[in-house]
């Protein structure tokens, strides 16, 4: 969710309270579940199609052992500068009587500027975050849903005719129920993003169990070498790397809504270990078997569980898509 959504949210009713009225009913344990649901839905579903993008995407790189590990190296570093040290550490510190977000910001910057020419370069500011906002409202539910309806051209290959119709059914779907608020579904959100963090941990240990010499991935080491020995397709990757930290500007944005500690502590005990685990599986997967690149993500289940994963990558894919399009009504209205 954009970080322009959190203000709005809480302010036009969308089925999310403010901070204050959820601290008030609410312990902790359901604060950081509720910030599990809420928060971490748009960064929780870039596994499905991070690293497949970074080798499979418009400038694709081969899969070989230096850049798989150099690949995941970036992608791990990448989510603890942007992430851990950007947003958990230092941007969280930065609030508006406890709201986050470019709107709250805005806000002091306006009353600062107050009857001066500044006034007007401000609004435009405004006016260029809810553009950029109104853009990844449109971009991110496409891109995420469809990742997901993919898993069933891994289930049935004759259902891959399918994926596309089905996707555009369900963001229109998304899109029509927004006219009735999300509280009802809302209650939802956070047990079922529990339940896939914990699946992407899961399946993520299993790969990485037999490919152990993954975790090396974890060293900067690696991603400092593919940036030296490959810089031009570093570069190009760079774009599809960056996928793996979507949403990581919600901590801030939806700060108001849970409150500074249960996010870091969702962050920290939850979403943070299962991502790692979840590419260094698929980096396993790869390292194992090069030819699973077609889509990484899926091929990481036993057979079995194929059909349950795509069920499941589907709810997780509409909540994000959800969160993100319930912000974009908030700021029209």
């Amino acid at each position: 969710m954009s970080e322009i959504s959190a203000v709005a949210t809480a302010r036009e009713g969308t089925g999310r309270p403010s901070h204050r009225a959820i601290s008030g009913g609410k312990n902790l344990k359901g604060l950081v579940v509720g910030a599990v649901g809420v928060v971490f839905g748009d960064i929780g579903t870039s596994p499905l199609y991070a690293l497949k993008e970074t080798f499979g995407g418009q400038h694709p790189m081969a899969v070989e052992p230096a850049t798989v590990l150099g690949v995941v190296s970036l992608m791990f570093w990448t989510i603890m500068a942007l992430v851990t040290v950007k947003y958990v550490a230092i941007i969280m510190r930065a609030d508006n009587r406890g709201e986050g977000g470019s709107l709250a910001l805005l806000a002091l910057v306006s009353d600062i500027t107050k009857n001066s020419k500044a006034t007007y370069y401000v609004t435009i500011l405004g006016i260029f975050a809810a553009a950029l906002f109104y853009g990844d409202s449109m971009i991110t539910p496409a891109i995420s849903v469809l990742s997901a309806i993919e898993g069933l051209d891994v289930v049935a290959p004759q259902l891959k005719h399918y994926v596309l119709p089905i996707t555009i059914v369900v963001l229109c779907g998304l899109f029509w129920i927004q006219r009735s608020g999300t509280e009802t579904i809302g209650t939802l959100f956070g047990p079922i993003m529990c339940l896939w963090f914990v699946v992407l941990a899961v399946l993520g240990i299993m790969n990485i169990l037999h490919e152990p010499g993954v975790l090396a991935a974890l060293s900067p080491v690696y991603g400092v070498e593919l940036v030296v020995h490959r810089p031009w397709q570093s570069f190009l990757a760079l774009g599809a790397i960056f996928l793996a930290v979507t949403g990581g500007e919600a901590l801030y944005a939806d700060m108001g809504h849970f409150g500074r500690f249960p996010i870091r502590l969702a962050w920290f005990s939850l979403v943070l270990p299962a991502l790692v685990l979840n590419y260094c599986g698929q980096a396993a997967l790869l390292l194992h078997d090069p030819t699973t690149i077609t889509n990484p993500f899926f091929l990481l289940a036993p057979d079995w569980a194929l059909i349950p994963m795509v069920a499941l990558a589907t709810a997780a894919t509409v909540i994000a898509s959800q969160a993100v399009i319930s912000g974009a009504f908030s700021v029209a209205r």
